[in-house]
């Protein structure tokens, strides 16, 4: 996913913070980036134009010139109009007209633009990781927090209704003292990875811009390989990490309405898949949250697809979804005693007990255990907050929290060491204290 970012930091001014956008505005949206996700994004986009008419995708931008023109060439069909055309971010931030971007380059390169796009003035959707360095997390949140643009991560199953109600049944005491959380999102396959992608055997190093695109990372010479399969390279990527365990933890401290795990460790490696990656193509890691005492485990492997599953697990109850990232499947299941001997804590005398599924108003069905990542409340979330300038569920403090989980656990996993959160000081610490 090429993209651009500006050799130049914006300057904030009064005019940087955007016009104010009423329910009838057009809203004018450019893409920074304009590779495989951001397709996905116009069609989240198209989708949303269902709830929210009022847009126009005006402008895209990539270093790549054959991802630009394919970008735009997709936008005419999508929504009847060719949008304006970029190689580099300030060219198209300097539009005046412009309000918001999605952001949809390499993960290194997220917390940066963000930055840029927010002093430009303009919204911003951030693909997920935020960023996967500690420096670049802090940055981009304090961007952020120092304007007044609207910011949704692209954490999307945060606007997924059936994700909502289940943090409503744990927030509602219905499952007891919540004591552990376990994800196992799982896939069979050489993930990341296509030694024939027509894109590497089609483009040339003077069709894009190298240098632009290692934003900040030590120089190398050109790799049409990592430009393409950079999740797969652990100088820009953690792979994993980055792309599934970013969503893992945020669902995790979204159901917990808690932040950040106070330790992470993390273990794994290369044992399915021999072949171009760095990256581990298995990965486990265990934390805890000491304030909601919740140990949380989560793991892939892309060796084997079978298993997938989230539990919740309470004193009281345990919800149950078979099924990988961001399933709306889920179960609820009672507990229906607890003790030991003569110390009885509760027996409900129900007997056999079956699964109950887990239901949203309007919609009794029981869903399917997968879902496209194109989700369509979650632009529309964006769509609302731009108008009415709230907070969107994908807020930066999530995406903050994310990037530092993912940092922890990718430092965990390459040092051999268990990190911890240091909230006081916002640093990644050993067991010793050293940095």
């Amino acid at each position: 996913m090429p993209h651009s970012f500006s050799r130049r930091a914006f300057v904030g001014t009064a005019a940087s913070y955007g016009r104010i956008l009423g329910a009838n505005d057009r809203i004018q949206v450019g893409q920074i980036g304009c590779g495989h996700r951001a397709s996905g994004h116009r069609r989240m986009l198209k989708l949303s134009a269902q709830t929210d008419p009022n847009f126009d995708l005006r402008s895209v931008c990539d270093l790549w010139s054959v991802n630009r023109e394919r970008a735009a060439a997709d936008a005419e069909k999508l929504f009847g109009k060719r949008p304006r055309t970029f190689k580099y971010s300030e060219e198209m931030l300097a539009d005046p007209a412009l309000d918001a971007v999605m952001i949809g380059t390499g993960d290194h390169q997220h917390a940066r633009i963000l930055a840029e796009v927010v002093r430009a003035g303009k919204d911003c959707y951030c693909e997920k990781p935020m960023a996967n360095t500690l420096e670049d997390a802090k940055l981009a949140r304090n961007t952020v927090l120092a304007g007044k643009q609207v910011v949704q991560m692209g954490s999307q199953w945060l606007s997924d209704p059936y994700q909502q109600r289940v943090r409503e049944i744990v927030r509602s005491g219905k499952l007891g003292k919540i004591v552990s959380i376990s994800q196992s999102w799982n896939f069979n396959g050489p993930r990341w990875h296509a030694p024939r992608e027509p894109d590497i055997a089609a483009i040339r190093e003077a069709d894009t811009d190298w240098k632009r695109w290692l934003l900040g990372r030590p120089a190398r010479p050109f790799d049409p390989r990592v430009y393409f399969e950079f999740r797969i390279s652990k100088d820009f990527s953690g792979g994993i990490t980055d792309q599934w365990f970013s969503h893992g933890c945020g669902l995790a401290h979204f159901y917990l309405d808690t932040f950040i795990p106070d330790d992470i460790v993390a273990n794994g490696g290369i044992f399915a898949w021999h072949d171009a990656r760095d990256n581990p193509d298995t990965f486990s890691c265990l934390c805890t949250f000491q304030e909601k005492q919740v140990l949380y485990s989560y793991s892939t492997t892309f060796g084997s697809g079978y298993g997938d599953h989230t539990i919740l697990r309470g004193t009281r109850g345990t919800l149950y979804s078979p099924g990988g990232e961001g399933s709306p499947q889920w179960w609820y299941v009672p507990e229906t005693s607890s003790g030991w001997r003569t110390n009885r804590v509760f027996e409900l005398q129900a007997g056999k007990v079956k699964p109950e599924p887990v239901t949203i108003a309007g919609r009794s069905e029981i869903p399917a255990v997968d879902q496209s990542d194109n989700l369509k409340d979650h632009t529309d979330d964006w769509f609302r907050c731009m108008r009415s300038r709230q907070t969107p569920n994908g807020s930066i403090q999530t995406g903050f929290a994310h990037s530092v989980a993912v940092v922890m656990a990718n430092r965990s996993y390459r040092e051999g060491k268990k990190m911890y959160w240091d909230r006081k000081n916002e640093q990644i610490v050993d067991r010793n204290g050293s940095q």
